[in-house]
């Protein structure tokens, strides 16, 4: 079981703090302060140290080098931001902002602790991949291991081959997919496989920072630019320097912002917010986004010139639901991770629950596969999982392909011509629905689908298929 300390002065977060941790199987001691961490514990034996950038004394950047390697993920409000891109620049392994979200927190923790771990089991990872080939078995996880990502669909495979030859370059990188697709993942590999990879990788997400900050946090400014600058500060760009800029959900970027980003890309230079000078950076741009930002640079809402020159290497991550046997691979993946995490006995999916897990579309993702997944660890009483304890909405899509009206379905309309060779599940639903719907009532379309009318709504809103104006009626 994994080993945190707590370094917070403020009674009532360090208490709040403690009991998430311990609530998802984590061994928690804590302090007050740097001096009695020192007196209290040895702090290189810890797995993780989780601080507070104030504190009494000594500031929590002193526990980096206390801290002899051990990871250090400093706290900080929202109003020091800032401080913690010094902070990165001393050693710490990652920065949060309070008052933090809890899941948030959760998985800062946990990608920490594997990285962590991974590291520790580098060597051995490496001497096993210089005996693989021949006849031998190996997992996407061993043969994918320094790209980091799970899975060996097509899609995937060439994905991997994209990314070994990317990486090595200074190439700007827009990185596409819906959300949950596993975007920083992407660019951790990038950066992992780069010459870079000694240097920082400062990630951003675009749509978390308010309008009126975003400029300050990527590229500073200095004392007085604006109410509240009371000193000059560095930004997120410059804290990159040397290394790699990984900018999530670009398409919130502002344009004002845009304007000096092209610069940065152009120029290789910033000028902080209120400074007259500029000062040169040598950033490797990673972009990402679920937006289309084509259509967003026709529309004016995106520089059509930044655009162009983020899209310089395009890689598309594939929707978990166009990945195949992948999904199920994956899960196995975060069961073992979940159950071994909480200190369980080793479990198992059921039939259904391998069932449902392969026909859910998972409009979240990776994400929502990992958050059901541990919701489920959680519930399970026994050795295996059902599909019921997934907590997802599987009337539907834990159907087969002939429950669904695919070929075989004494159901299906013998005169109707649809294209049911090669589509998903969710092509099929919306192929059916609009193709049925000006001569079918809702529950008449319902039935046909073998689903309830309230699921059958529900796929009408998260797949944008407005119900038409027709002749037809049905009760509401």
């Amino acid at each position: 079981m994994p080993h945190i300390l707590i370094v917070e002065d403020e009674t009532i977060i360090r208490s709040a703090l403690r009991r998430l941790l311990e609530r998802n199987q984590y061994q928690v001691s804590e302090a007050g302060s740097v001096q009695e961490a020192q007196e209290r514990y040895s702090i290189p034996g810890f797995d993780l140290i989780v601080s507070d950038l104030r504190l009494p004394g000594a500031p929590g950047t002193e526990l980096i080098k206390l801290a002899e390697g051990t990871p250090v993920l400093i706290m900080t409000s929202y109003a020091s931001l800032r401080s913690a891109v010094d902070s990165m620049k001393m050693g710490a392994v990652d920065y949060i902002a309070k008052p933090f979200d809890h899941d948030e927190m959760l998985q800062a923790v946990a990608r920490i602790l594997r990285d962590r771990q991974e590291a520790r089991n580098a060597p051995a990872a490496t001497a096993a991949s210089n005996v693989r080939g021949g006849g031998a078995e190996k997992t996407a996880e061993s043969a994918n291991g320094e790209i980091g990502i799970i899975g060996s669909c097509a899609a995937m495979q060439d994905l991997y081959s994209k990314i070994r030859k990317v990486a090595p370059t200074d190439s700007n990188v827009l990185v596409q997919g819906e959300s949950g697709t596993g975007k920083e993942l992407v660019a951790r590999a990038l950066h992992n496989l780069s010459r870079r990879a000694k240097a920082p990788l400062i990630s951003v997400n675009c749509a978390a920072i308010p309008e009126t900050l975003i400029e300050s946090e990527l590229f500073g400014h200095e004392k007085g630019a604006f109410t509240g600058a009371s000193a000059g500060r560095a930004g997120l760009v410059e804290a990159a320097d040397g290394g790699t800029l990984f900018l999530d959900e670009i398409g919130e970027l502002p344009l004002e912002a845009q304007a000096r980003l092209l610069r940065v890309l152009q120029e290789g230079e910033i000028r902080r917010v209120g400074s007259v000078q500029s000062q040169k950076v040598d950033v490797r741009l990673i972009a990402a986004t679920h937006r289309d930002l084509k259509t967003l640079a026709k529309t004016g809402q995106f520089r059509e010139d930044l655009y162009y020159r983020l899209h310089v290497i395009a890689l598309k991550l594939p929707a978990l639901r166009e990945r195949g046997n992948d999904v199920l691979e994956i899960a196995q993946a975060f069961l073992v991770r979940q159950y071994s995490r909480m200190g369980r006995e080793p479990l198992r999916f059921a039939h259904d629950a391998e069932q449902a897990i392969r026909h859910y579309p998972w409009p979240g993702n990776v994400r929502e596969l990992e958050n059901a997944i541990e919701r489920a660890v959680i519930l399970c009483e026994g050795a295996e999982i059902s599909a019921d304890l997934l907590g997802i909405d599987i009337e539907l899509d834990d159907l087969e392909d002939d429950d669904f009206g695919l070929p075989g379905n004494s159901q299906s309309s013998s005169g109707s011509h649809e294209p049911t060779e090669d589509l998903s599940l969710e092509d099929y639903f919306q192929h059916f629905v609009l193709e049925h719907q000006d001569h079918m009532t809702e529950t008449e379309l319902a039935r046909k689908l073998g689903i309830s009318r309230k699921c059958l709504w529900e796929r009408r809103q998260r797949l944008g298929i407005p119900r038409r104006k027709s002749g037809v009626t049905s009760s509401p």
